[in-house]
């Protein structure tokens, strides 16, 4: 179902579409976004992520959804899929439908060209008022590159943890996990 340029909609009627729609969609300030497929990379780069994250929390209490988990921030509006999100308490959920998470702890988005100038600037500042969010975590899918910004005992957000090269690691310390950039880089290609 296509989605007719210029319309400004409400929260229900884009949950609504969405809802039944065969593709995923962005909303903000009543406009939809049809969220555009990824390259290899990406998709490695979430799937070694989804792997390696996944195994560190069986039998934990924290866990792991994938880009197909929308999230909505009510301070600003916005519904988005990260790549990746953790949530350590119980699911808090915007209705009974269950399929919009709002309390997560940890938000990891996969940086493409088309993507990362957004996912560092206006989403980031977006993703800052949800309570619940303690590390902001950024992953290159064109470099050896990885941030993870934490929010510090003062409430500020700080760059806590960086990965440059393969021999480095990252560290996601609000829950305990440090991972290998070899095992977050796995079978990608042609990275400079």
């Amino acid at each position: 179902m296509a989605v007719p340029p210029q319309k400004h909609y409400s929260e229900a009627e884009y949950l609504d579409i969405e809802r039944d729609a065969g593709y995923k969609s962005e909303y903000y300030n009543g406009e939809i976004f049809a969220m555009a497929g990824a390259d290899h990379n990406h998709n490695r780069i979430v799937e070694n992520l989804s792997i390696e994250i996944g195994g560190f929390f069986k039998g934990k209490s924290c866990r792991t959804f994938s880009s197909d988990q929308r999230i909505h921030i009510p301070e600003t509006g916005l519904y988005t899929y990260p790549d990746l999100l953790i949530v350590c308490d119980k699911n808090q959920y915007l209705d009974n439908k269950k399929d919009t998470i709002l309390n997560p702890a940890i938000i990891i988005e996969v940086l493409s060209e088309s993507t990362e100038a957004h996912d560092r600037g206006q989403k980031f500042h977006f993703y800052r008022s949800i309570s619940t969010l303690q590390e902001y975590v950024l992953i290159n899918s064109r470099s050896y590159a990885a941030e993870v910004f934490r929010k510090n005992e003062e409430g500020f957000w700080v760059l806590a943890s960086e990965a440059y090269n393969l021999n480095d690691r990252l560290e996601m310390k609000s829950v305990g996990l440090t991972l290998a950039m070899t095992d977050i880089y796995a079978q990608t290609e042609d990275l400079n």
